[in-house]
């Protein structure tokens, strides 16, 4: 990390944020200073351009208009992608999933041209995928316990070689293409499509970008037992679904 404090960056909040998904920058922050680690958030609006050297960045879900307005925005100022390309840690969300892809169709079948950081494509499905979402996060994930959380999306993501699954799904949809896995990784990139938002509902992914971030292998565990409890009870109630 160039700085002292951890920059987190919130992109495009005004567009992106239709589900509550800049709640994972939060939950980054919150994580960081409890460790005595100050953290701030930039957001970067519509009106901004998108700087290339924070220390991580979050996107969030959105719906078809929205999504074009952000594809336009991070097409004109690239700074997303030459922090990917510096290995700096992002996370996107259900919708940020196909902006950062090769393509996406809409719910009306025009085709929009992404921002190529996913070696992925997305057509709708016939059906809405919406409801818990429980998958086990692949072996090279970096991760070790199950992820949680709830889809709505009617995206059917396929992916291509350069990609590969966060998780495997165990109940619900995920990428919703045929295969059941969920997500995508690719370099220092996770998307997923799980809100909750989904660092407060799976705190080994929020810590696992933020080790990433801070360029350490391991960070101190935070005991927390009310997120343990949520996270008891999320799994549960998705194992009934």
């Amino acid at each position: 990390m160039a700085e002292s404090t951890l920059r987190i960056g919130l992109v495009l909040p005004d567009v992106m944020g239709t589900y509550g998904d800049g709640g994972n920058a939060l939950v980054l922050r919150q994580r960081a200073r409890m460790r005595g680690i100050d953290a701030e958030i930039i957001s970067i609006n519509l009106t901004d351009p998108v700087p290339e050297s924070l220390d991580v960045y979050t996107l969030g879900g959105a719906e078809d208009y929205a999504q074009r307005l952000a594809t336009r925005h991070l097409t004109r100022y690239p700074g997303l992608q030459r922090a990917a390309e510096a290995g700096r840690p992002v996370l996107a969300i259900c919708a940020a999933i196909q902006v950062l892809g090769h393509w996406y169709e809409t719910s009306a079948g025009e085709r929009v041209a992404g921002i190529s950081m996913f070696d992925l494509t997305t057509v709708p499905q016939d059906k809405r995928s919406i409801g818990e979402l429980i998958t086990e996060p692949a072996l090279d994930s970096g991760l070790t316990k199950p992820l949680t959380g709830f889809e709505n999306h009617r995206g059917g993501t396929t992916l291509g070689s350069d990609a590969r699954p966060l998780a495997r799904v165990k109940h619900g949809v995920g990428n919703g293409a045929g295969e059941k896995i969920e997500g995508a990784i690719q370099g220092s990139v996770i998307g997923t499509y799980l809100h909750g938002p989904a660092l407060a509902r799976n705190p080994e992914l929020a810590d696992l970008l933020l080790s990433r971030a801070l360029g350490v292998d391991e960070l101190d565990a935070l005991p927390l037992p009310e997120i343990e409890l949520l996270r008891r009870e999320r799994l549960a109630a998705g194992r009934r679904g």
